[in-house]
């Protein structure tokens, strides 16, 4: 913002959340609230007079609710939107459907107010309001466009498929943009797609169940939330829970994903630093990494470690990434031994994963 203060405009309709919300935005000097608003209704009068940077958002709200709000300042304003998301499932489904029709990002709404226990939150809210006023809306616009279509579960799904063990293993790790990137990517993997995914996305607690229920609404292949023991099988995707770390260990009955406390890694939990290492480890020439858009760094080294392997290593381009902060970093270390485009990755996926998979079977799987 070329050393301007971040404006920002705070709509809730909660006397609480509009006293709470700026409070955390300006412990940080570089970012000012500019206004309030109690709804949708008030909030787009506000934008219109107080021109601001970013709107924070509540999904609900009486009169004009939030996702109406953001129908109007998607249509209306170049205006970045970040959610202030509720702790429900009904908050959860909400949110997607809000990431769907442009809002920048999310942040759960916050609890444990009177415990003092924001320092976290404020953090991740300001450091995502200023990658919100450095972002090109037409990036999020874009990716949002791409899933225009109403989410339809495949016809085959109501069956479930016998699913084999994988000699392949497909890790991604992804923040800022990733619902849509993945809505887009993953429904374009077939039934038979060869290789296990897992995915590292960063997000809170009781979100990521939502997510992947969603996912596996619209994907051929099958997608769940994560847990200690699942089976790494060909054509299952299994996303990181909120606050976990994911690691993988190969055994001799079968291949099985590891839930883990430990410490944060350069700030985040889950790390895709952590699934990458422990990858490269265990799967080593046998996987894929790919880093997708998001912010920071986060996945950088670790798809270092993939790529000294001799692991295919794959960032998403600059041109359709939402924040080109987490690919740029692996580019920059010389981690990515591919650029490619959202449009282009499913089937780089699918050629590579069914090529490493006909290699096995000509020369028979080595753990």
């Amino acid at each position: 913002m070329n050393n301007q203060l971040v404006r920002v405009l705070v709509v809730d309709d909660s006397a609480l959340m509009r006293k709470l919300i700026p409070q955390m935005i300006e412990r940080d000097p570089e970012v000012q609230v500019v206004g309030t608003a109690m709804d949708g209704s008030f909030g787009l009068r506000k934008i219109e007079e107080l021109r601001p940077d970013v709107v924070t958002l509540d999904l609900e709200m009486p009169r004009m609710d939030g996702m109406e709000a953001l129908k109007q300042i998607t249509r209306l304003y170049n205006v970045p939107v970040i959610v202030v998301s509720a702790h429900s499932t009904a908050g959860a489904t909400a949110t997607f459907k809000a990431l769907n029709l442009g809002a920048f990002d999310f942040i759960p709404k916050p609890r444990d107010a009177a415990q003092g226990n924001l320092e976290q939150i404020s953090k991740e809210l300001v450091g995502k309001i200023k990658a919100a006023a450095r972002t090109s809306m037409r990036s999020v616009r874009l990716a949002a466009a791409i899933d225009t279509q109403p989410i339809t579960r495949p016809p085959h799904k109501a069956l479930k498929k016998q699913r084999s063990r994988a000699n392949i293993v497909v890790a991604i790790g992804v923040s800022t943009g990733g619902p849509n990137a993945l809505q887009y990517m993953l429904p374009q993997l077939p039934d038979d797609f060869p290789a296990g995914i897992l995915i590292v996305q960063h997000m809170p607690v009781g979100f990521t169940d939502a997510f992947a229920r969603r996912l596996d609404e619209c994907c051929s292949i099958d997608v769940k939330e994560a847990q200690s023991g699942d089976m790494i099988l060909a054509g299952r995707a299994l996303i990181c829970p909120g606050n976990r770390h994911l690691k993988i260990r190969r055994m001799p009955l079968g291949d099985v994903a590891v839930l883990s406390d430990e410490e944060h890694v350069s700030g985040h939990r889950p790390s895709a630093d952590v699934l990458f290492r422990s990858v490269a480890s265990e799967f080593g020439p046998r996987a894929i990494g790919l880093i997708m858009t998001g912010m920071g760094d986060d996945g950088a080294a670790g798809l270092s470690a993939l790529h000294q392997t001799g692991a295919l290593t794959i960032a998403q381009d600059e041109a359709s990434s939402v924040v080109w902060g987490m690919p740029k970093a692996a580019i920059e270390r010389g981690a990515a031994e591919r650029v490619l485009p959202l449009d282009s990755i499913a089937n780089t996926l699918i050629a590579q994963c069914r090529a490493a998979e006909a290699r096995s079977v000509r020369f028979g799987a080595t753990s």
